[in-house]
């Protein structure tokens, strides 16, 4: 992969992941819960996608943006299972339980906090409730932390159909993993993946974030190494954001052990050119895959999409999320639960569905959401496909944004080629890691006074 260092350095600013467009800062607590019931109610012969929120953590990383309850009570767990059951039974009521789920994934917090008892009641109340596939093309995943997670659990997971885990690895360096209060041991991580090839999981994911305190570059290419040694099939490499203003737990963080602006390039260059040069793909943002890796076949089959737990092989779904925070997207219509325990609580025990905000999407943001996701994930836009399937004229429609695009253009992140009719928009080698400059154009909504991550 080409690197510029000038071009990574000006274009260097805050913006989207674009993990759905709108983005969540565009949702709203003034849109009518009826309308947005309304919408979920439509009819669809979608397969389903279905997204679990386990927000409890028995440790508190210092790193974490994420919404999570740190107790080491685990009978929390059981409670919290009983209120997932009773949301999915009110969200049931309003689909046709007949739609297939090709995709399945547990996220948090940290979802093997859930005893292996409370995971079996969990899937109990799934099976109940929906229509699992089980043909061998499913997606079933789930994020783990290597200390929380026993081999009974690994065994029940599997069993229940799940073939893909990620690890939460962030960093090997003792030093690092003292700095965000999470100390895991490289033989304690290898155990793990033993014992989850050893269950027969098809694919491994490995959590690897860069920037984090006492990080240098030489501390993490030897965390590379490691990595290379346990040969995952998947990587994300995260850009940590310190937002110490937004999120309690990074204020234990030292501003001052966080490595300078060009230490972190130069992690990132360095990792992205190991990785390259270790026979992985780089599929884009923070990802990446070994050659034939579903993701990867995905991208070259222009079938790769985006959600809300990064890239994904499983297109044209709709997403159903249940727990605290969870967000769905059915219909073209986003759905945020409560980011708030209690108050998910309180709405869920008394026959209500969680509702905290939403955002119904228009024509405009059904257009601009598939501009932006091809961009995404294949790095190049034909005119025509937009055209046909919405009945416009591309040019004349984002006329403003091919003229703000110019800029970009003559900065080698894109490419562009026009023709009477019709434009084409390649997103260059080197604009590959800026790919969220390119949508941002696209983006009707952006708000420059959101607090959104850097771009690298």
């Amino acid at each position: 992969m080409l690197w510029d260092s000038n071009l990574i350095q000006k274009y260097n600013i805050s913006g989207p992941r674009y993990t759905s467009y709108p983005t969540a800062p565009q949702f709203s607590g003034d849109v009518s819960k009826l309308e947005i019931i309304g919408s979920m109610m439509e009819e669809s012969d979608l397969p389903i996608s279905l997204y679990f929120h386990i927000p409890f953590c028995a440790h508190l990383c210092y790193y974490c943006a994420c919404n999570k309850v740190v107790t080491k009570n685990y009978d929390k767990g059981a409670e919290y299972v009983e209120l997932l059951a009773e949301e999915m039974r009110l969200r049931s009521l309003m689909l046709n339980n007949e739609r297939k789920v090709t995709q399945l994934h547990l996220g948090g917090g940290t979802p093997t906090f859930l005893s292996v008892e409370h995971m079996k009641t969990l899937f109990k109340h799934i099976e109940a409730n929906f229509n699992l596939v089980r043909d061998g093309k499913q997606d079933f995943s789930i994020e783990i932390d290597p200390r929380e997670i026993k081999s009974d659990q690994l065994t029940l997971l599997r069993e229940f159909g799940f073939n893909r885990v990620s690890l939460g690895i962030q960093d090997f360096d003792p030093a690092v993993q003292k700095a965000i209060h999470r100390e895991q041991s490289f033989e304690l991580v290898s155990k793990v993946v033993d014992e989850v090839r050893a269950e027969g999981y098809e694919s491994i994911n490995f959590d690897l974030i860069y920037g984090l305190p006492n990080q240098t570059a030489t501390s993490f290419k030897k965390t590379l190494d490691y990595v290379i040694q346990l040969d995952p099939d998947r990587i994300s490499l995260f850009n940590y954001a310190h937002l110490p203003n937004r999120f309690a737990p990074q204020r234990r963080i030292n501003d001052s052990d966080l490595p300078l602006a060009d230490e972190k390039l130069s992690i990132l260059r360095e990792s992205i050119n190991t990785l390259i040069d270790k026979k992985y793909r780089y599929i884009g943002m923070d990802h990446f895959a070994k050659s034939n890796d579903p993701l990867a076949i995905a991208q070259d089959e222009q079938k790769l999409q985006r959600n809300f737990q990064g890239y994904t092989t499983n297109a044209n779904t709709d997403l159903i999320a249940f727990g605290v925070s969870a967000i769905s997207k059915i219909n073209g219509t986003y759905v945020q639960n409560h980011s708030d325990l209690a108050l998910y609580q309180n709405s869920v025990e008394n026959g209500q569905l969680a509702i905290m905000k939403g955002y119904i999407s228009n024509q405009d943001d059904a257009i601009r959401h598939d501009v932006i996701m091809k961009l995404m994930c294949d790095f190049k836009l034909d005119s025509k496909d937009i055209d046909s399937k919405y009945q416009l004229n591309f040019m004349q429609y984002f006329e403003p944004e091919l003229e703000r695009l110019a800029e970009l253009e003559t900065d080698n992140i894109v490419k562009i080629h026009r023709d009477t009719n019709h434009i084409k928009i390649m997103v260059t080698d080197v604009g590959r890691l800026l790919v969220r400059c390119v949508c941002m154009v696209f983006d009707r909504h952006l708000n420059k006074q959101t607090t959104f991550s850097k771009i690298i």
